[in-house]
């Protein structure tokens, strides 16, 4: 979750419920963009949170039990682009393919204004 200040941070008591009631199936973290910096100093974004896990992300998302849930500012969409391009080109596909398959599996779910 991506957020500008913590104090903005949705469903906190929810997420840490379900963190506790399923540890090995519940993780969460944030990007707090004005709180937060990345490794390189700069504002920690939401792709930027991403690409720290990027590896093990990308191979959660070949589980066809994975779903991926984005909702928020259309630029958003440029950023799993950013997060996930290289990773899918390593493993020889095209990440605009690869989320359009998710997208017709009902596995890719995308809310951006």
């Amino acid at each position: 979750m991506g957020v500008p200040y913590s104090k903005s941070l949705l469903y906190d008591d929810e997420h840490q419920t379900y963190k506790k009631a399923f540890p090995d199936q519940f993780r969460y973290d944030y990007a707090v963009s004005r709180e937060q910096k990345n490794a390189a100093g700069q504002k920690m974004y939401i792709q930027t949170k991403m690409a720290e896990y990027a590896e093990e992300l990308w191979e959660m998302m070949q589980d066809e039990k994975t779903h991926v849930y984005m909702c928020g500012l259309k630029g958003m969409e440029s950023g799993m682009a950013e997060c996930f391009g290289p990773i899918a080109e390593k493993n020889g596909l095209v990440w605009a393919e690869f989320a359009k398959a998710m997208k017709k599996a009902d596995r890719y779910h995308v809310e951006v204004y």
